[in-house]
């Protein structure tokens, strides 16, 4: 999450609303000492008194005008006049001259203080008023002498504009409320309402917006000039800038994208006259809560630059595994010109990004490195962070989902799944081609897999809050829905037993009726209803809620409720009951694996006494008739082991069909939590979850060899959600006993006895990749094993994972 504080408004956008005041001439017995008053555009923008006092950042106060009108106003013969604000005093003034573009801020400084560190920018008028930080009133004068007005009628007719702050007494309604030593208070981009209180709200002051076409003077930020340094100056060939902390003067660049909304709002600035370097960017994100810019804009910006890393919850600088994004903050903005062409995107076609996605670093940091463009996809994207890219006829392959997020490829013939998808193969060998979209303005396309956003899709390049370079589009393509159908199982035929799993995400009772619909439809219409179903991620009976209930009957009601109103068999179901708050997952919600069974097509068989506690006590192997029977089922695998600690335990149940016994293990293995991002610093990135996988998977499979040791013909499944690729040092252990895989498997893992292009049961960040798994034993026989793709591919997901179900004829 964006760890941005923000400081609240900053800046109306001017030249956007409509002025709604509606001044009128001088009453009989008012303010005598001003002429009638025009209307006019001109309003007062901010006002500061705080300079130069304790804990200021300036060193004076000022009153920053703006002009919401469509032509400029010559404020020749005006002034800003102030007053204290209470019941008595008089009114000081200082006088403006030149004229105001429309669109455009003018700078008013005022008395200096001994106080604050950063001098004003380029100011349009001086006067040497000390304002109050807390109450007083500033009116906009039609004229330069001195108003006499004492009560607030009579100086808002004498005034083209007033506002008081504070505890003022003079004020249009009612005083705006919140000014301080280290607040101003500053004007919404709303039409005025003739109330102080409603119009305007305090923030850290931010002036010297002016517009340079006005005959006042230059823009604020430092003058009319560019500064020193470029963009590509400011992101260098390192990914770290060499400016990291500094403050930089009138950058110049054309603004040619906007965030108006979420914690990171601001704008992005390129240059359109770029160096040589392929290393260095040309493009620079200003991070302002209210950016008072437009597309298009030629702006010189000064700021302090800063390289910016997206945290997590707990994460800090030191040791999360993000890059980070070169950022300009605290900005002062001057607008040259509007309605500029923006710099051309680079058209990115199926060979312009590297082939290989990140290099191998034994682990150690990229930004440690040059930035070398031709290296890595990293290098490429870090090359050209802030710069406008564009990807024509992209296709989907990751879904739009709640965050705003979706993936396409610029390599279509990157390892494509059956479905349109991007497959991961490897370890380390996350494929380059696909990257992250998301909507400049937070829009919704709406896509899933195999979806296709025809024509242009274009945007400057960012680093996404969770970890990942992306498009942050202004430009979307047209969609064209490819309608990806679901997956329907073939059913099994009365000889077959049909084994399946399905991860459920979190259900809960609580959750809406419409999801156990859909997950019902899901097991009774496309996985053919199946005779075994290891469910997992089942909530207790209270879900999230943290009060110490453990019993899962009301979630497993509803669900097996569903399944029979979908047309599908009256399951019964076993589980165990884990340990308040031992088994990971979302807290409070003590998620386990369950099995729901078809009792008219097979029979679980129940053994150990009803009074052992199970979620404690271990299953174990035993001979039975010359046959291996568990001591308890269902029971647990070594639940005291630590491999298992914050994890959920295996469930082993013995069950019976066609008179034939067939053991089954569920599972669902320690998740990545805590794994260095992919798409991150560290390459290649430490995946220390891995190290309890392997664990878990070694037990599991010594479990398997104690049944194979009383019956090597015995037939076992071993399934669920592992958390793991099929290529996997935790999925080697399970089938060989040892990380390397060396020696005879006891286990097959059915998903890559499919085509390659069709391994997967998962799509995270645009990856199509095997989480789930069904492993079989060799005295297994008939196998016939589908993936069941209803979920995971498409943006309206019931859960986050994909089904499979195994036919089997024991």
């Amino acid at each position: 999450m964006r760890v941005h504080v923000l400081s609240g408004l900053t800046r109306a956008t001017a030249g956007v609303a409509v002025c709604g005041l509606a001044l009128a001439t001088l009453v009989a017995g008012g303010d005598t000492a001003a002429s009638a008053t025009p209307a006019t555009s001109v309003v007062v923008n901010e006002v500061y008194g705080g300079g130069g006092n304790s804990g200021a950042t300036y060193t004076n106060d000022f009153v920053e005008l703006t002009n919401r009108g469509d032509a400029a106003v010559s404020l020749d013969g005006w002034s800003v006049q102030y007053h204290p604000g209470g019941a008595t005093g008089t009114w000081q003034v200082t006088t403006l001259s030149g004229s105001l573009a429309p669109g455009g801020f003018y700078l008013v400084g005022e008395a200096k203080g001994t106080g604050g560190t950063q001098a004003l920018p380029t100011t349009q008028a001086t006067g040497n008023i000390a304002m109050s930080g807390t109450a007083g009133t500033i009116a906009l004068v039609h004229d330069t002498a001195a108003l006499t007005c004492a009560d607030p009628a009579a100086c808002q007719s004498a005034s083209v504009d007033l506002v008081g702050y504070g505890t003022a007494a003079l004020s249009e309604t009612a005083p705006a409320a919140g000014a301080s030593n280290t607040a101003s208070v500053q004007r919404s981009d709303k039409a005025d309402s003739d109330d102080n209180s409603a119009d305007f709200s305090a923030a850290d002051p931010t002036p010297g917006a002016a517009n340079a076409g006005g005959d006042g003077g230059g823009g604020g930020g430092g003058g009319g000039e560019p500064g020193p340094l470029r963009i590509h100056d400011i992101q260098g060939t390192s990914w770290i800038s060499p400016q990291n902390g500094q403050h930089v003067t009138n950058v110049p660049g054309i603004v040619t994208a906007i965030r108006p909304a979420g914690s990171s709002r601001g704008y992005w600035i390129q240059d359109p006259a770029p160096d040589t370097n392929p290393a260095t960017s040309e493009g620079l994100f200003v991070f302002s809560s209210s950016p008072g810019v437009a597309v298009g804009d030629s702006v010189l910006v000064s700021g302090t630059v800063k390289d910016f890393y997206p945290l997590s919850s707990g994460d800090t600088v030191e040791n999360t595994s993000n890059l980070s994004v070169t950022e300009l903050n605290s900005p002062v903005v001057s607008v040259l010109s509007h309605g500029n062409a923006l710099p051309d995107a680079e058209v990115l076609t199926p060979t312009t990004v590297p082939g290989k996605y990140a290099p191998d670093l034994g682990g150690t940091d990229i930004e440690s490195t040059p930035i070398t463009p031709a290296r890595s996809a990293l290098d490429f994207w870090e090359s050209r962070e802030g710069m406008r890219v564009q990807v024509d006829d992209a296709r989907a392959v990751g879904p739009s989902n709640d965050f705003g997020e979706q993936y396409v490829t610029t390599k279509p013939a990157q390892n494509p799944s059956y479905r349109g998808g991007t497959e991961l193969l490897a370890e380390n060998a996350v494929p380059s081609g696909r990257i992250e979209v998301t909507t400049a303005d937070g829009s919704d396309p709406g896509v899933s897999v195999g979806d296709v956003f025809t024509g242009a899709t274009a945007g400057p390049v960012d680093y996404s809050q969770f970890g990942g370079y992306t498009i942050a589009a202004t430009q979307v393509g047209t969609v064209k829905h490819r309608n990806l159908p679901p997956v329907v199982a073939t059913p099994q035929d009365r000889k077959q037993l049909a084994v399946a799993t399905y991860n459920v995400e979190n259900l809960a009772p609580g959750d809406p009726a419409d999801k156990y619909t859909k997950l019902a439809q899901g097991v009774v219409t496309n996985l053919a209803k199946p005779d075994i179903v290891a469910v997992e991620e089942v909530q207790d009976n209270t879900g999230a809620t943290d009060d110490g209930v453990v019993a899962a009957d009301q979630t497993l009601t509803k669900l097996t409720a569903a399944i029979v109103a979908a047309g599908g068999p009256k399951y019964d179901w076993r589980e165990i009951d884990p340990v308040n708050d031992q088994d990971g997952g979302q807290p409070g919600g003590n998620i386990r694996v369950v099995y729901l069974f078809n009792p008219a097509r097979v029979s679980f068989v129940d053994r150990g006494s009803s009074s052992v506690d199970r979620s404690t006590t271990p299953t174990s192997v035993e001979k039975l008739h010359g046959k291996p029977a568990l001591t308890l089922s269902p029971g647990r695998i070594d639940p005291a082991s630590t491999v298992w600690n914050a994890s959920r335990k295996p469930l082993a149940g013995e069950f019976r069909f066609r008179n034939k016994p067939v053991f089954v293990i569920a599972n669902h293995f320690d998740s990545k939590l805590g794994d260095q991002n992919a798409d991150g610093r560290f390459q290649y990135p430490a995946q220390s979850s891995a190290v309890q996988r392997a664990g878990q998977a070694k037990e599991v499979h010594d479990f398997v060899q104690r049944i194979q040791k009383v019956d090597k013909k015995a037939d076992v499944v071993v399934l669920g959600d592992l958390n793991d690729y099929q290529f996997s040092p935790a999925l080697a252990t399970l089938r060989t006993g040892n990380a390397g895989g060396h020696g005879r498997p006891i286990l097959t893992d059915l998903i890559s006895t499919l085509p390659r292009n069709e391994q997967y049961t998962y799509v995270f960040d645009g990856l199509s990749e095997v989480l789930d798994h069904i492993l079989v034993t060799p005295a297994v026989r008939g196998v016939r094993y589908q993936v069941i793709h209803i979920n995971a591919e498409y943006t309206d997901q019931t859960s986050d994972h994909d089904p499979q179900v195994l036919r089997m004829t024991p």
